[in-house]
């Protein structure tokens, strides 16, 4: 078989697959490519997680961490009583929600692992100032998790991953060559830039849409998502790298859209009540 009628079976055989494993982001619709499990992604994330708390600092602020579960709890029961009322699959079903402080006031960050594993560092605290900004910080993260951002991901990595070895064999090498005589990954630093952080940053502008919504749904007052970034971008001022090089969008643009969401999702998507 010659070589271009071997590209154009892998080529076809990858297009009928990549079809088939479509899927749309929840409530915003967007297309999606899911070829990795979520199962696989959930159990890898459930041993990541029990050694992040294994080896991070527990708060024994008992205060806090109550607040972050209250607040977590009522995210959970509003997403899953949102997918029920609209007859929609509920994607935090096989969820095993947990909830962690870790007492780190360097680190202003948190994060949602696939199936709902949480963590809060002490240090985004100082973000956050109150209940509805906490409340605004974990529905970004939830939302990360509920629209299957971790899965989607792996998903494109494997993709590029594949597509790059086959340029490589058909071109009898060309890429590593690049590679070696640059001493460095050239084709994934351009990958990089060019593929997956654009899409990182459509995730992220998703997960801040999606997360005003939870919050929104669990009763919380949204307002307080912008005031959040604006905070942000203080405490990062100097330190954010140029946005075409980030998986973020940058605070301007964040904090605009923000802006331009807030009255909608207040008006579409009031607290829910749980029978």
């Amino acid at each position: 078989m010659n070589r271009r009628k071997f590209l154009s079976y892998v080529g076809c055989g990858c297009c009928g697959f990549i079809l088939n494993s479509c899927a749309t982001a929840p409530i915003t619709d967007r297309r999606q490519l899911k070829i990795i499990p979520e199962a696989k992604l959930n159990a890898q994330a459930a041993e990541i997680y029990e050694k992040v708390k294994e080896k991070e600092k527990m708060s024994k602020d008992t205060k806090t961490l109550n607040l972050i579960k209250e607040i977590g709890s009522k995210m959970e029961a509003s997403i899953s009583e949102y997918f029920y009322k609209a007859d929609l699959a509920n994607p935090t079903e096989n969820f095993d929600w947990d909830y962690i402080l870790i007492d780190n006031k360097k680190v202003k960050n948190a994060w949602c692992m696939p199936g709902g594993k949480i963590a809060v560092y002490s240090g985004i605290l100082e973000v956050t100032k109150n209940t509805n900004g906490l409340a605004a910080v974990m529905g970004h993260e939830i939302a990360h998790a509920v629209a299957k951002h971790s899965v989607e991901r792996a998903s494109r990595g494997a993709i590029l991953n594949t597509g790059t070895q086959l340029i490589d064999i058909f071109t009898g090498g060309k890429l590593s060559q690049v590679n070696r005589a640059t001493g460095m990954n050239a084709v994934g630093l351009l990958s990089q830039i060019g593929i997956m952080n654009p899409f990182n940053r459509k995730q992220e502008s998703e997960a801040d849409y999606l997360g005003m919504i939870f919050s929104s749904l669990s009763g919380y007052d949204i307002r307080e998502t912008v005031k959040i970034w604006e905070r942000m971008k203080e405490f990062n001022k100097g330190k954010a790298p140029p946005e075409f090089m980030s998986t973020h969008p940058s605070a301007e643009n964040r904090i605009k859209k923000i802006n331009d969401w807030t009255n909608e999702v207040i008006l579409d998507y009031p607290p829910i009540n749980i029978s």
